[in-house]
């Protein structure tokens, strides 16, 4: 049995970075593990006209090292595609495009294994080294590697509120499948997104745009008191930097938790171009009479039920500011209510080994370790310890370089300190 560097489980863009920053090391020997056949990054949310909210730069390696090969130009350049995007004059890929950007990385890399689904980690103290078993999906083979360290890049699952929980039918989709379940949607004679991000936006844009054609009607139901743009002014924008991670990180871990409620506008927020987009395409319709569609903002789902007759949905609503109730009937429900982080059950043999806060979520470290010893590192997952810079694409070279050199015991990237201009808490040359 062969024994690595690392083995990393999860091959979503983070640890696929990490896999492209690894591989010209030569003294560093890592595996990357994906339960799935091949690369495929959202695709029930690959609409073809959808943007990054990112530039090209925060690609999968050029933050940490602008000469890699795997860079977003040179995929550019490898598929005869770097003069249009030059001439389109437009920093954000579209999705479709990082999409197949990471798929031609992938399809580079030495160390990676698809459709390999690991089901149990444990850990030999007698010679300190974690034991990988992973299940071959395309034999049913079982399969073990050993190693020094692991890096968790799982991601995060979609997530259905309570109201919502145990609906069945083929009316209910989360935005993470709204893809594959759009032609049906458009069936409908009644369709309701329920969410107040990115992805609730850019399907109700999807759907408005397609009313005429199809004559259903729409409906957008919001908690939010109003649809909040994403805040993407330069100085905010320094709050995904090291400096602010180590500021963030350092504050009490109550204060954290409040913050990271109070910042979901900073990761969360929609796009404020698509929110005009929303708004003109309301207006051309407008033109010739009213548009069968509802937004309702301030107003929460507290209770959904499927009417087994007709297969409609009933929701219960609730207006946050008012306190008064009413209820939706819709025979289509589209939840755009996000993601949450969960500890893979793979890791209940080592779970002991692993640090946790009183929350019962991973203790995450400033370097990104969350167990006693120092080998198992965390992808994303950690707003409550690295705030907005967590899910943040752009911040991952800058992840994946602290990673490495805590497992190479040296800095083979240069990991940045100080970027801000600003300063995130009392100098100390001015504290009372």
């Amino acid at each position: 049995m062969s024994t690595h560097d690392v083995v990393a489980v999860g091959l979503g863009p983070y640890n696929l970075g990490l896999a492209c920053l690894t591989e010209p090391i030569a003294d560093l020997d890592c595996l990357f593990l994906e339960g799935r056949e091949s690369f495929d990054w959202h695709p029930g949310m690959l609409l073809e006209s959808v943007r990054l909210q990112t530039p090209f730069v925060a690609d999968l390696v050029t933050l940490a090292d602008p000469t890699s090969p795997y860079s977003f130009l040179n995929w550019l350049k490898e598929s005869g595609r770097l003069y249009p995007f030059y001439i389109r004059e437009r920093f954000h890929p579209l999705r479709s495009e990082y999409n197949a950007y990471c798929q031609w990385a992938a399809r580079k890399l030495s160390g990676v294994r698809f459709g390999h689904r690991v089901t149990a980690v444990t850990h030999d103290s007698t010679d300190d080294l974690f034991t990988v078993r992973a299940t071959v999906t395309a034999t049913g083979e079982t399969v073990t590697h050993r190693a020094r360290n692991l890096v968790l890049g799982t991601g995060t699952s979609p997530y259905v509120p309570a109201a919502c929980a145990g609906l069945d039918g083929d009316g209910v989709v989360h935005s993470s499948a709204y893809l594959q379940h759009r032609a049906a949607l458009r069936e409908k004679r009644s369709v309701t997104v329920v969410g107040s991000g990115q992805s609730a936006a850019e399907i109700y844009h999807d759907l408005l745009a397609d009313i005429d054609t199809y004559g259903y009607r729409l409906n957008w139901v919001t908690r939010s008191p109003r649809f909040f743009p994403l805040e993407y002014t330069k100085l905010t924008l320094e709050m995904t930097s090291p400096d602010y991670v180590d500021y963030f990180h350092a504050l009490p871990e109550p204060t954290r938790y409040r913050l990271e409620g109070e910042q979901k506008g900073l990761s969360k927020g929609i796009n404020a171009d698509l929110i005009n987009d929303i708004y003109d395409l309301l207006y051309a319709k407008s033109v010739h009479g009213p548009v069968e569609t509802r937004l309702l903002t301030n107003t929460e789902v507290t209770d959904a039920s499927r009417d087994p007759a007709t297969g409609a949905y009933g929701l219960g609503l609730r207006h946050v500011e008012q306190g008064t109730a009413g209820r939706l009937d819709t025979e289509g429900l589209v939840l755009a209510t996000g993601y949450h982080f969960e500890v893979p059950s793979f890791l209940d043999p080592v779970r002991h080994l692993l640090r946790f806060d009183s929350h019962g979520r991973f203790d995450v470290g400033r370097d990104y370790r969350v167990d006693h010893a120092g080998r198992v590192f965390l992808q994303n997952g950690g707003t409550h310890t690295h705030s907005v810079t967590s899910p943040d694409l752009g911040m991952g070279p800058y992840r994946n370089s602290i990673i490495i050199r805590q497992v190479l015991g040296r800095e083979h990237y240069p990991v940045e300190e100080r970027i801000a201009f600003q300063e995130f808490g009392v100098p100390a040359e001015v504290r009372a």
